[in-house]
């Protein structure tokens, strides 16, 4: 193996699966001497990776790979890894000419799920499954989970927390990119009701109107924190958090790397697709997945914007009463 490699990690999108590729830029860093670690994703999730240390340099793209083809080919890549695996990240890796090594999505299986519920997925988390594309490297899983890097001047102090929330807290993330993966107005009211301690909700602009309907009626126990955070703002309080209660969304990954005690709660997608939260080998998994079983679940192995059969069972039928006690054994 060539000493002082440079190598070009892949990774568009979105922010859950780029903070599930930090075990592998962490292994990657520590374990081959000398290399060098460059980094190419999207714009707009670029300050999920911006202060990470493993990475030495950080490549972005708006839509169109026209400004990043050549300025990446003068850089001298020995390799690319493509986690992501899609036209544009075969388009850089045929540019480059370099050898490289291809993620495989397993999509074929996810769609034996998702279109007959033959579940044939390889009981493997992605972060793994990764981690097997640089086995090739003498890279191995160190065991040590995700990361999630916060520079200073996105830090939430604990001194800005409203006063009730200042000896602790539980975060929800209840907003996914889609909204099947999403939990409903109504469960989040239910779950806000049955639970005893302050809450802080966490979300973005889409989220908003729901999250002020919520505090209004809470008030002193809930804070809504949604649309006014920066996304390494958001992973900055639940850093501060107690525990977190989550859809299947980024906010739930980047809770597993700060370690927190993690209830999921699933709609359309299922743990088997290998995207629950992660802790690595060296820690104990703190997450418990709360899941309803409806027989067209899954229906999609991303999400839809509405429940394709009308009834929406998988998020409707939660009984988040049982959230409580969950809470309770992770802590």
């Amino acid at each position: 193996m060539k000493a002082n490699l440079k190598i070009l990690v892949i990774r568009f999108s979105s922010i859950g699966d780029i903070v599930l590729t930090t075990p592998v830029l962490r292994c990657l860093k520590t374990q081959l001497k000398g290399v060098e670690i460059h980094f190419l994703t999207k714009s707009k999730f670029a300050d999920v990776v911006k202060a990470n240390p493993y990475i030495d340099k950080l490549w972005t793209i708006d839509e169109s790979l026209d400004d990043v083809l050549e300025p990446l080919r003068g850089e001298g890549f020995d390799y690319v890894i493509d986690l992501h695996n899609n036209l544009r990240s075969f388009i850089v890796r045929f540019f480059l000419e370099v050898p490289s090594v291809t993620f495989n999505k397993l999509n074929l299986r996810k769609w034996l799920l998702v279109n007959f519920k033959w579940n044939v997925m390889p009981r493997l988390h992605v972060v793994d499954r990764y981690l097997a594309t640089v086995k090739r490297l003498g890279v191995v899983n160190d065991g040590k989970g995700l990361n999630y890097f916060i520079s200073n001047e996105d830090r939430i102090g604990v001194e800005q927390l409203p006063l009730t929330h200042l000896h602790g807290f539980v975060a929800i993330a209840f907003g996914a990119a889609h909204n099947t993966k999403s939990i409903p107005y109504e469960k989040l009211r239910e779950l806000c009701k049955t639970l005893t301690v302050p809450i802080i909700l966490l979300g973005g602009k889409q989220e908003r109107e729901i999250a002020i309907r919520i505090e209004n009626e809470f008030k002193v126990k809930v804070y809504n924190a949604c649309g006014t955070l920066n996304i390494n703002q958001s992973a900055s309080v639940i850093s501060l958090a107690k525990a977190v209660v989550t859809a299947d969304t980024g906010l739930m990954h980047i809770a597993a790397a700060f370690n927190k005690p993690i209830v999921s709660v699933w709609g359309n997608t299922v743990p088997d697709f290998g995207m629950h939260p992660y802790f690595g080998t060296s820690e104990r998994s703190k997450w418990e997945a709360m899941e309803v079983s409806v027989q067209c679940r899954p229906c999609s192995k991303i999400g839809y914007a509405k429940c394709p059969r009308g009834h929406f069972k998988c998020m409707m039928d939660h009984d988040m009463n049982a959230v409580p006690a969950l809470l309770n054994k992770l802590l």
